[in-house]
């Protein structure tokens, strides 16, 4: 027998009862939406985490304020939240050789002002590092000199949010525009990043010197001379991360005069173990949905090796009328195959309509990150048809081993 008459006759024989074939397959149905959802899921959430790491900094820490106690464990006051400051910033330079980039920071939010335009926004007030620690370029202009980190000098850099909102399709390079009531130079744009990670606009900010931020964007809140909000810093070789983030802590120990024992008026962030716990997260999820997709192939599988077992019996008689008049072991074989294989291909066919549907939707609705591909349909089809060949070929074998003179016999 040819393929067109295998095929012809798979076909004919599910028409026959297409009932029963569109319940067998319900069960890859399933299986493969969920292998498309699951993947998908699991690309999009790994592409994120790409993202995030990207964003953030695989060999990176940051150092913020912890002072809701003090050493003697009572809560401390508003005033001395700035635990950190420029001094740490230059130990830690100096004293662990391994850092490769570090720099304070001192953050706030502003209404910016040009002519008729204003916006509510975050500023950021930083030291040269800065720009190397968070992977900032500049598009247009120059970045911060000496000069303005020593003199507070009121330049600004701009992110592309603010200079679409401030200046439409000009630069602003050179303009004057105003924080709160203080006027300043915009000497730079920023390379846009889009959304980050955790879905935040990162262009909606402004980058001033730290010296410039605290006098003159924080001068009324009583900031102590030398105080950052935060420290980050980078190292060289990623594997020294753990080594530093120890020797950071110690160092900040002793520069604070924390007894052993008492509590640490900072908190060390190691983005890379904040990366890690996430990627076993999603990979954990990725494994569940997994082996819910490989319990329904199963037992879809399963439903077809017992669908086609229960037409081998009903067509005992058939079977002995084909070998009778000519065909052999193997037609009848590739005839019950071909029947499997179809109910499953048919099965994953609407499966990879629903699973794409499913996980456009998931995206939708749910806020998970989906990612869909060519090689999720391929894969998707690859499995509906390798679950027909697998569960089917018992029930074909067991067909073409049939006598003919027996299963003439039948009734």
């Amino acid at each position: 027998m040819s393929f067109i008459d295998i095929l012809r006759t798979a076909i004919f024989a599910l028409r026959g009862n297409w009932m029963r074939s569109a319940l067998t397959s319900l069960g890859v149905i399933i299986g493969i939406a969920a292998v498309i959802v699951m993947v998908s899921v699991g690309q999009g959430t790994q592409a994120e985490i790409d993202k995030l790491v990207s964003g953030l900094g695989s060999q990176r820490l940051d150092i913020s304020p912890d002072s809701g106690r003090n050493s003697s464990g009572a809560r401390g006051s508003s005033s001395s939240f700035f635990t950190l400051s420029e001094d740490d910033v230059e130990s830690i330079r100096h004293d662990i050789p391994e850092v490769q980039f570090v720099s304070g920071a001192l953050r706030g939010s502003t209404q910016v002002v040009f002519a008729e335009n204003n916006a509510s926004t975050s500023w950021q007030g930083v030291q040269a590092d800065y720009f190397d620690i968070n992977n900032w370029t500049i598009a247009e202009g120059e970045l911060f000199n000496a000069q303005d980190y020593s003199s507070a000098g009121k330049n600004v850099i701009i992110g592309e949010t603010v200079r679409r909102t401030l200046f439409g399709d000009e630069s602003g390079i050179g303009q004057t525009i105003r924080l709160g009531r203080v006027p300043f130079t915009v000497v730079a744009t920023l390379q846009s990043k889009g959304q980050g990670g955790f879905g935040q606009d990162q262009d909606d900010v402004l980058m001033v010197p730290l010296e410039t931020s605290r006098r003159r964007l924080m001068g009324a809140n009583g900031v102590p001379p030398g105080a950052v909000s935060q420290i980050s810093l980078t190292v060289t070789d990623a594997k020294d991360l753990s080594y530093v983030q120890g020797e950071v802590e110690a160092l900040l120990r002793q520069r604070h005069k924390i007894k052993p024992g008492d509590d640490d008026d900072f908190r060390v962030r190691n983005i890379s173990e904040i990366v890690a716990t996430r990627t076993a997260t999603t990979n954990l999820m990725s494994k569940l949905l997994g082996a819910v997709a490989t319990i329904c192939l199963i037992i879809g599988g399963i439903g077809i090796m017992n669908i086609m077992l229960v037409s081998v019996t009903e067509r005992i008689r058939e079977i002995g009328l084909r070998m009778a008049v000519g065909a052999g072991p193997t037609d009848v074989r590739r005839q019950f195959l071909a029947e499997a294989m179809l109910i499953s291909l048919i099965g994953g066919v609407i499966g990879i309509v629903i699973g794409v549907a499913g996980a456009l939707l998931v995206g939708k609705f749910s806020g998970l990150p989906v990612a869909l591909n060519g090689q999720v349909v391929a894969l998707a089809a690859a499995f509906s048809i390798t679950t027909g060949l697998f569960f089917g070929y018992y029930p074909a074998r067991k067909a073409s081993q049939l006598d003919p003179i027996e299963a003439l016999r039948q009734q």
